[in-house]
């Protein structure tokens, strides 16, 4: 039977540090058939959701203690190569995807040229698509912009929708090698604040949940200063987070324990 678990976080780096300690306890171990890391163990949960109340409090990085004799699970300085990745259509030769250029360089060039007169589709207002911060127009057509267009819509539609819900997934995914961890990040705006609900259908605990989670935070932040409202919580769910069997001992030393413990169950 499944095993669905709820963890309740102060901050990026208490949820980073709970999780981690709980995968030890609860995660379930197994190897790998096919995907990154094919034929490693790891352990993973079933399904968790993560609800992080102030996840703007700094470090958004965890901090390791030099005594354990091991670099934190993100360099300090990751963010500012990741980021344009998140908020920016930026992809580099030989990439077949990047979470930024699916969420703000949306390919919609099979679009007519007339795409405000179409009358036979239910389309959005005219005005977004006369904005070309979100409807990015190039030599090779039109890209959306999805951040822009959620910002918009908030700010001139007001809050009390369920619509704007940033997309990376698409069913052509199923056809990679390696598709996209990060399937969609959904929004709320609610008691006056903006609120992330990212879902990952795949996760690594050890260094992407804290490095993703701290891009998505910025990116929040920006998006809530855009809007015109307060920046607020995240709520992150996975039915594949996980720690791969380097990591073992890592976790288990900040859980106190030596790996020879771990192995016997104590």
């Amino acid at each position: 039977m499944l095993q669905p678990l709820f963890i309740e976080a102060t901050s990026l780096s208490d949820a980073w540090f709970q999780t981690l300690y709980r995968c030890v306890e609860k995660g379930r171990s197994f190897t790998i058939d096919r995907g990154s890391f094919e034929g490693q163990k790891r352990l993973e949960f079933d399904y968790i959701t993560i609800h992080i109340k102030y996840p703007s409090v700094v470090p958004l990085l965890p901090q390791v203690s030099p005594a354990f004799g091991f670099p934190n699970p993100v360099a300090d300085d990751y963010l500012d190569d990741y980021l344009p990745y998140l908020m920016t259509g930026e992809e580099k030769e030989g990439e077949s995807y990047t979470y930024g250029q699916r969420i703000c360089r949306c390919d919609v060039r099979n679009l007519p040229e007339h795409y405000a007169d179409m009358k036979d589709i239910l389309i959005q207002e005219c005005e977004v698509w006369e904005d070309r911060k979100i409807l990015v127009k190039t030599e090779d057509g039109y890209f959306l912009n999805q951040m822009e267009l959620m910002i918009w819509t908030y700010k001139n539609k007001g809050y009390r929708n369920n619509q704007m819900i940033l997309q990376v997934g698409q069913p052509s995914d199923m056809t990679l090698i390696d598709p996209p961890c990060l399937r969609h990040i959904d929004t709320r705006i609610q008691d006056g604040k903006l609120h992330f609900f990212p879902y990952f259908r795949s996760w690594d605990l050890y260094g992407g949940f804290p490095a993703n989670l701290a891009a998505i935070e910025m990116m929040k932040q920006y998006c809530a200063a855009a809007i015109g409202v307060e920046n607020g919580e995240i709520i992150a769910s996975s039915k594949g987070l996980h720690i791969y069997d380097y990591v073992f001992e890592i976790a288990e030393a900040l859980r106190g324990r030596t790996i020879e413990e771990f192995a016997k169950g104590l």
